[in-house]
């Protein structure tokens, strides 16, 4: 008997509707553990729940998440409610989630979120310890994985903005058990050796099982120890690690990080450009000023008719004296006016003014007679007139 084939779309589609008819199949509640989780653009969840055994992916419509109370991520224990059905295209199974509750927090998880507060209290995460990028660096470090499209990604975005710029790739193993040593030991030895001006810690996306080597205490402090900045590039930009938070500066993607590392050298030379520019008018304008003031400055009287300020104090001057002279003159007026009165009255109370009357002044040895009392028989006295002195002698 002849056996005729089918299309790989009817199976599918058989599958399908067998796995439809199980009523078992059709209301399923699970445990398991998130990973590889995807929100995406449109509203969809899409994510992988696993066990220590096996995994199964899921997908949660738009028109389901509103029902959420919390915010899914990696390494989240969960409760969901959905049905298993065959998605025809790919030939895969997967749970179509119609609710989901948290079932407490993966192991991962709780590891990572132990870790995270640990490292904050002793200060890895403080700003003051991040270190500066450098502007124009001359050698870029990149510790990635050798092949994949992270390094290439690198490699085109820093040559294409600096064609000059040199980048060394440092292999490391960007997942599975041990990387996280080699990761430690790459960034020492960059280090020690001096072998980049800045250094690009990358990787590409993936679960948190994926992204863990970069999650361990012993990257986390390599990364604060190392003298040399570091940019963390690892995983998507939803996708954050402890490498994330210890590093000198987080980039969302590899390229990004290639950005942000080195500086488009046309986009500087424009600005330097418009620097340039901006210094030739400024300096045009300066000289402008400058012109305007010399020629207000030569205006001026002083370079005009330098002796002008020389005649006006000369008249200053002459009123000065003139002043002076007349302050003199009328003090002196006024100094004779006086001496005149004082002498008027002096000459009044003068006692030879009442010689000139019929008066005479009589003296004993130089003392004035004022009463007869003073003298006695044989006494000689002088006696004053106004025309001369006598003798006389008392009888």
């Amino acid at each position: 008997m002849k056996i005729e084939p089918i299309t790989v779309s009817y199976l599918n589609k058989y599958i399908k509707e067998k796995v439809a008819e199980d009523e078992y199949l059709n209301n399923v509640y699970v445990r398991g553990e998130i990973s590889n989780f995807k929100h995406h653009y449109t509203g969809h969840m899409y994510f992988t729940l696993k066990d220590e055994n096996s995994l199964i992916k899921c997908i949660m419509f738009k028109s389901s998440t509103a029902t959420l109370n919390f915010v899914p991520k990696d390494g989240m224990k969960v409760l969901v409610l959905g049905t298993v059905s065959v998605f025809e295209r790919d030939g895969i199974y997967q749970i179509y989630v119609k609710a989901m509750k948290e079932d407490g927090i993966g192991d991962l998880y709780k590891e990572y979120e132990e870790l995270k507060n640990k490292l904050e209290k002793e200060g890895f995460f403080n700003k003051e310890h991040k270190q500066k990028i450098p502007f124009m660096p001359k050698t870029i470090g990149v510790l990635t994985s050798k092949t994949g499209s992270v390094i290439k990604d690198i490699i085109n975005v820093s040559t294409r903005r600096n064609p000059n710029v040199h980048i060394r790739l440092f292999p490391i193993p960007v997942q599975g058990k041990g990387a996280e040593l080699e990761i430690a030991d790459a960034i020492r030895i960059m280090n020690e050796k001096k072998l980049a001006d800045v250094l690009i810690l990358a990787r590409g996306g993936g679960s948190i099982e994926d992204l863990w080597p970069f999650n361990e205490e012993i990257t986390a402090r390599a990364i604060y120890n190392s003298k040399i900045p570091v940019i963390s590039a690892v995983g998507h930009e939803t996708d954050f690690t402890i490498a994330d938070f210890v590093a000198d500066l987080r980039a969302p993607t590899p390229s990004a990080a290639a950005e942000l590392a080195v500086p488009d050298i046309e986009e500087i030379r424009r600005k330097l450009e418009i620097y340039n520019q901006r210094y030739k008018i400024s300096l045009k304008k300066k000289i402008e000023f400058m012109e305007l003031r010399y020629q207000k400055c030569m205006s001026s009287k002083v370079f005009t008719d330098p002796t002008a300020k020389i005649k006006e104090q000369y008249i200053n001057l002459d009123i000065i004296i003139k002043s002076l002279e007349n302050l003199t003159t009328n003090k002196v007026k006024d100094l004779k006016t006086k001496s005149v009165e004082l002498i008027s009255k002096l000459d009044t109370l003068s006692p030879l003014k009442t010689l000139t009357r019929g008066y005479s002044i009589t003296q004993k040895q130089g003392k004035t007679i004022k009463s007869v009392k003073e003298v006695k028989t044989d006494d000689t006295l002088d006696i004053r007139f106004i025309d001369g002195e006598i003798k006389t002698k008392v009888l």
